[in-house]
């Protein structure tokens, strides 16, 4: 995805617990909302007043009723029977839900309440909730998992929680003053760790695309997994298959409103099906290369470029220090980290040296600390911030710290 219009979404961000922890796009990061509740932290009541709740949207524009072939009867299961929100013992500081949904990292989950958000982990349909204090808890809806606790683990492994962002982010700010103002108040923002073929299918969506038909696109993709049920007026399934995307021609595609994506999704599910042990075991066994060798392996899939690339490993391949490079993240870097870069072109050449002055100034989890400095850029955001974030002079002395803690790659041209 052309994260270009990523841009008017929204972010990311942790210290390692585990080894193996989580996981751009067009205008991404919009559909932030928060509603309004007087009992709640200043931070979560100012986000409140965003945006209003998009309706669900079942199929991508202009779009045909899904061809009889892809809506075969598929008898739908019955919700779980209960409403009981059973806590995480997770505080808003290791995960704020508005800084971690509406960001362009997956859409699939939508906001079904206020400070809750609804979606699919594997097989089990959650949803998750900031109690008033900001803690967080969480309800399953409906699984097609009989194994007790199942639902738990997999949330907690999908929200990354193996890794801490308590402990990441005293590092990020005691080499940067200016992430260590922000983290005030862009805390709880996280990575997520997705699934790899669902955050591949959906980044082959975003690629040059808008907000508003990714996510119908990613509604028609969906709706070809099992019925899991609906929550706030919105349906939810699982993600199907390789098997089952298989099943799709590149017309039907084409006429659900993909475009010349349709042949970059087509030709990608055949390429994976080819793969040794099957394409979702390929793609798990990314988690322990190396970066570089990601990329390459990635970039062999069709519609997959480098940006593309990025994204899927930072969010769904374990590659943590994944800088996925577009204009936006460009001005980032010409702005605070590579100041003698601004005002050239951007090149492949230079979006390496973007990544490597992100990894030289955060370290290895340079991914985290890029997002939450893109969130920071957001009119939504820039809004919740002091005015001295958005004035085009920041301050002599917190400049001035910020050159003494500056570490720049060198300046001469990346082969």
């Amino acid at each position: 995805m052309n994260r270009t219009s990523l841009f008017t979404l929204m972010p990311l961000l942790p210290f390692p617990l585990r080894r193996s922890g989580g996981n751009c796009s067009a205008d991404l990061r919009k559909f932030l909302f928060v509603p309004t509740i007087s009992m709640l932290p200043l931070h979560l009541r100012s986000l409140s007043t965003m945006s209003k709740r998009q309706r669900p949207i079942n199929s991508p524009p202009s779009t045909p009723q899904t061809p009889q072939t892809l809506n075969s009867k598929r008898p739908k299961l019955p919700l779980v029977p209960t409403t009981k929100w059973v806590p995480l013992n997770l505080t808003q500081s290791e995960l704020s839900l508005p800084l971690t949904f509406p960001t362009g990292q997956t859409f699939r989950w939508r906001q079904t309440g206020p400070l809750q958000y609804t979606g699919v982990v594997r097989c089990h349909l959650v949803s998750l909730k900031h109690l008033p204090n900001g803690d967080v808890s969480y309800c399953l809806h409906s699984t097609t998992s009989s194994e007790h606790g199942g639902a738990e683990a997999a949330l907690l492994d999908f929200l990354n929680m193996g890794i801490s962002l308590a402990g990441m982010w005293e590092v990020f700010s005691a080499s940067d003053s200016r992430f260590a103002e922000l983290a005030g108040y862009l805390g709880g923002a996280r990575v997520l760790r997705q699934d790899p073929v669902e955050c591949l299918v959906q980044f082959l969506c975003s690629s040059n695309n808008n907000i508003q038909r990714i996510t119908k696109m990613v509604d028609f993709v969906s709706s070809l997994g099992n019925h899991l049920g609906s929550v706030g007026g919105f349906e939810f399934h699982e993600f199907p298959s390789l098997e089952r995307l298989s099943m799709v021609s590149e017309k039907e595609f084409r006429e659900a409103g993909f475009g010349y994506r349709a042949k970059y999704i087509t030709g990608t599910v055949k390429a994976l099906q080819l793969k040794p042990g099957g394409g979702a075991g390929w793609l798990l066994s990314l988690r322990k290369m190396e970066l570089e060798e990601v990329i390459e392996a990635l970039s062999t899939l069709p519609g997959v470029g480098p940006k593309v690339a990025a994204c899927i490993a930072l969010f769904s391949l374990d590659q943590h220090h994944a800088i996925p490079v577009d204009t936006h993240v460009w001005q980032i870097a010409t702005r605070y980290l590579i100041p003698e870069l601004a005002g050239a072109r951007l090149t492949p050449k230079l979006c390496v040296r973007v990544a490597e002055a992100f990894v030289s100034k955060y370290g290895k989890y340079a991914g985290w600390a890029q997002t939450v400095l893109f969130i920071a850029e957001l009119p939504s955001q820039k809004a919740l911030l002091p005015a001295h974030f958005t004035s085009a002079k920041e301050s002599k002395a917190t400049k001035k710290k910020d050159r003494e803690s500056h570490t720049v790659v060198d300046t001469s041209t990346v082969d």
